[in-house]
């Protein structure tokens, strides 16, 4: 069944979201755009579809929609009772215990499409491709041959070990998890334990980290040569004592969000498969 689906702010993940709806015969209706300078709704217009698709994340400061693309702002405040308690859906991305909290106060139910595993999984390969990407603009040799060193060996740490390999590096991964370093180990990769780092970080070209928790401090990072490249790949606070780094002269980048910064128009059909998804669950196949 053909449904009338409102995005409502966002990035640019978002507008191609609007065009593959569109591709699949559903009306859309496009709000929180206008230094795009494409042909909007009226807020009041957007907010009758059957189907509310808010930005990813919702909001970056707790209080406002993110709208990194329209000049003006919406407090979720003002929002929530614009939006009606049954026969709609509302989804959103990074949704706290306490934004749930504050929509379920106006008899409003979220329903999380990012955190969603097949989200996850997906991410992972356009989070990986941005990875190599941005230590490749950061390092002056290919990554053939390179010593690199993956911390973490959760969805995103797999592929970007796979994809290492796939272009010739040497690629070791430090992992907590004894079945992590085995795996690693059967699919060709070195295994480190993650708390026998320290002494082995001298022979290092490029270190990747997932792990949302400080794991290099400053005397591993001492360890590491002059020339080595990090890229953190972790959520807050990261895994990188960043001031420490850049102190000690070491590249460092803390890379969050690749996947809407380095391939939006995968990112929007992997939401797309979600809301779908969501739909279904709730009884409303497409």
């Amino acid at each position: 069944m053909k449904k009338r689906f409102a995005l409502l702010g966002g990035d640019r993940r978002q507008l191609y979201l609007a065009d593959l709806l569109e591709r699949d015969g559903h009306g859309t209706a496009l709000w929180g755009f206008d230094k795009e300078g494409l042909p909007q709704s009226s807020l009041e217009e957007a907010v009758q579809a059957d189907c509310v698709i808010l930005p990813l994340p919702v909001t970056k400061d707790g209080e406002g929609l993110y709208l990194p693309l329209d000049s003006g702002s919406l407090r979720l405040e003002e929002l929530w009772p614009l939006l009606r308690p049954a026969g709609q859906v509302i989804c959103g991305g990074m949704l706290s215990d306490g934004l749930r909290a504050r929509a379920r106060a106006c008899g409003l139910t979220l329903e999380e499409y990012f955190l969603r595993e097949e989200v996850q999984v997906a991410n992972a390969v356009p989070t990986a491709e941005g990875a190599i990407a941005e230590a490749m603009a950061r390092t002056g040799r290919t990554l053939h041959r390179s010593r690199c060193l993956v911390i973490g060996y959760g969805r995103i740490g797999k592929v970007l070990a796979q994809r290492l390999q796939g272009l010739g590096a040497q690629v070791t991964v430090s992992a907590r998890r004894l079945s992590s370093l085995a795996w690693a180990e059967a699919l060709g990769c070195a295994a480190l334990p993650l708390g026998a780092l320290r002494g082995r970080l001298g022979a290092v070209d490029l270190v990747f980290n997932t792990v949302p928790a400080l794991v290099l401090d400053r005397g591993l990072l001492e360890e590491l040569p002059k020339g080595a490249v990090l890229v953190d790949l972790a959520s807050e606070p990261g895994g990188v004592d960043r001031p420490a780094a850049q102190a000690l002269g070491l590249t460092a980048v803390w890379a969050r969000g690749l996947p809407g910064r380095v391939a939006p128009e995968t990112a929007a059909q992997v939401i797309r498969g979600a809301i779908y998804h969501i739909l279904e669950e709730r009884g409303e196949p497409i």
